[in-house]
C-alpha cells in the first residue's frame, strides 16, 4: 500500500500542472534591460517638464518682486530726479499734476512679434463687418424680391380687373346698341364675341381694311377707354354706375368720372 502511494506524482509537481518555462539564454535580462530604459526615458521627460515650469515659476517671481520694489537711490534716473527736487510718492510735472505710480510694465509671453495681435484684432473686425454687410445684403435682395412679387401680383390683380370691366362694357354696348336696333357694331370688338362664333366670321374679320386699326393692337386699358367714351356719349351710360343719364348735364353732374378709380 505504501509503494503504491510513493508511485503516485504529487499533484503540486511541475509534471502535474504541465508548466513549461521558457529556456532561452539571455530573454529575461534583455526585457529587464528594456524595461528600465522606459523607466528612464519616462524620468527624464517629468524631469524636462518640471524643470521648465520651474524655469517659468521662478522668471515670474523674480518679475513680481522687481515691480513690487520701489526704486532707490542706486538708480541713476531716481538719483537724476531727486537733485532737481523730486521725493518719492512725489507726482511728476512742475504743478504736480503728472503721474505717481510708474508706467505700468505690459509683459508679453507669446512668440508673435510685435503688432501681431493688433493684426489679429483688425482682421477679427474685418471679418465681422463683412458678415454684417452680407447679412444686409442678403436681406436687401429678399426684401426686393418681395417686393417684385406683390408688384407682380398687383398687375395681375389689375389685369383681371381692367378685362373684368372691358367685358362688362361689351356686353353694355351690345345690349344698348341692340335696343337701338343697331345690328352691327361700331368696331368688332364693341360687342363681347361669344363663343359659338364660327371660324368663317374670324375670317371674315381679318379680311378688313388694312388702313384700320386692329383690335390686337390695343391694348385691354386703350380698349376700355375707347368703349368707355362710346358708351358716355352715344348712350349716356357708365358701367360703374350702373345707370344710364338722361342727358350730358345729368351724367357730367352725376357721375364721378370716366374711370374706375373715380368710382372709388
Amino acid at each position: 500500500m505504501k509503494l503504491n502511494m510513493a508511485e503516485e506524482e504529487d499533484y503540486m509537481s511541475d509534471s502535474f500542472i504541465n508548466v513549461q518555462e521558457d529556456i532561452r539564454p539571455g530573454l529575461p535580462m534583455l526585457r529587464q534591460i528594456r524595461e528600465a530604459r522606459r523607466k528612464e526615458e519616462k524620468q527624464q521627460e517629468a524631469n524636462l517638464k518640471n524643470k521648465q515650469k520651474s524655469l517659468k515659476e521662478e522668471e515670474q517671481e523674480r518679475r513680481d518682486i522687481g515691480l513690487k520694489i520701489a526704486l532707490g537711490c542706486e538708480n541713476k534716473g531716481f538719483a537724476l530726479l531727486q537733485k532737481m527736487g523730486y521725493k518719492s510718492g512725489q507726482a511728476l510735472g512742475k504743478s504736480g499734476d503728472g503721474i505717481v505710480e510708474p508706467i505700468p510694465l505690459n509683459v508679453k509671453t507669446g512668440k508673435s512679434g510685435i503688432g501681431h495681435e493688433a493684426l489679429l484684432k483688425r482682421k477679427a473686425e474685418e471679418k465681422l463687418e463683412s458678415y454684417r454687410r452680407k447679412i444686409h445684403m442678403k436681406k436687401q435682395v429678399e426684401e426686393r424680391a418681395a417686393e417684385q412679387f406683390r408688384m407682380r401680383l398687383k398687375n395681375k390683380q389689375d389685369e383681371m380687373k381692367l378685362e373684368g370691366d372691358l367685358r362688362r362694357s361689351q356686353r353694355a354696348c351690345q345690349q344698348l346698341d341692340t335696343q337701338k336696333n343697331i345690328q352691327v357694331p361700331r368696331e368688332a370688338w364693341y360687342w363681347l364675341r361669344l363663343e359659338e362664333e364660327t371660324e368663317e366670321e374670324e375670317e371674315e374679320e381679318k379680311e378688313q381694311d388694312e388702313d384700320e386699326y386692329k383690335s390686337e393692337d390695343l391694348s385691354v386699358l386703350e380698349k376700355l377707354q375707347i368703349l368707355t367714351s362710346y358708351l358716355r356719349e352715344e348712350h349716356l351710360y357708365c358701367i360703374w354706375c350702373g345707370t344710364a343719364y338722361e342727358d350730358k348735364e345729368d351724367l357730367s353732374s352725376n357721375c364721378p368720372g370716366p374711370t374706375s378709380a373715380d368710382h372709388d
